[in-house]
């Protein structure tokens, strides 16, 4: 009820004639103020736009969202893939991924990973035989290439992407 009450006041603050006063009138933005020729309607004030500051995104890492994504990005993909196979509840998968995800960063665009949660995509942990987690296949021009179960550490990790690439 309190948070309505709030809610109501800065709305009713913001949408108001006059313009804001007081240490909090910076904070209300412009697009929230009625403009001055018409009371009854709402317009957009045009802004100079600003500078949008992003970090990079990652691309190497990306998750299946369903079979032809998997078909898409995986199987015909020109660059090798690896493909984690992982459940949220699994521990190992926790640990694994990271590291594998860090050894695939290492690898500049060579090679990127898939992942691909058993337990929203069970037709294709089914159709790559996956019967434990995590399992990691590498995919090269559409085959299975290599496989492991289980977690590795980052110079196995590595030596499974040289593997890949050469």
């Amino acid at each position: 009820m309190a948070q309505r009450l709030l809610l109501r006041r800065f709305l009713a603050s913001g949408i108001s004639r006059k313009p804001p006063q007081g240490r909090w009138a910076p904070l209300i933005s412009r697009a929230l103020q009625a403009p001055e020729h018409s009371p009854g309607e709402l317009t957009v004030t045009s802004r100079q736009a600003r500078p949008l500051h992003t970090t990079r995104v990652c691309t190497t890492t990306f998750n299946i969202q369903d079979g032809p994504d998997f078909q898409d990005r995986v199987v015909n993909s020109e660059t090798p893939v690896v493909v984690d196979f992982h459940a949220q509840w699994c521990g190992p998968c926790k640990i694994l991924g990271p590291r594998l995800e860090k050894v695939v960063a290492k690898q500049h665009g060579k090679v990127v990973m898939a992942k691909v949660d058993i337990d929203d995509h069970t037709d294709l942990a089914i159709e790559y035989e996956v019967s434990a987690v995590p399992t990691v296949l590498a995919i090269k021009n559409g085959d299975v290439v290599d496989k492991f179960v289980g977690i590795k550490d980052e110079d196995q990790l590595e030596a499974f992407m040289k593997k890949l690439i050469a």
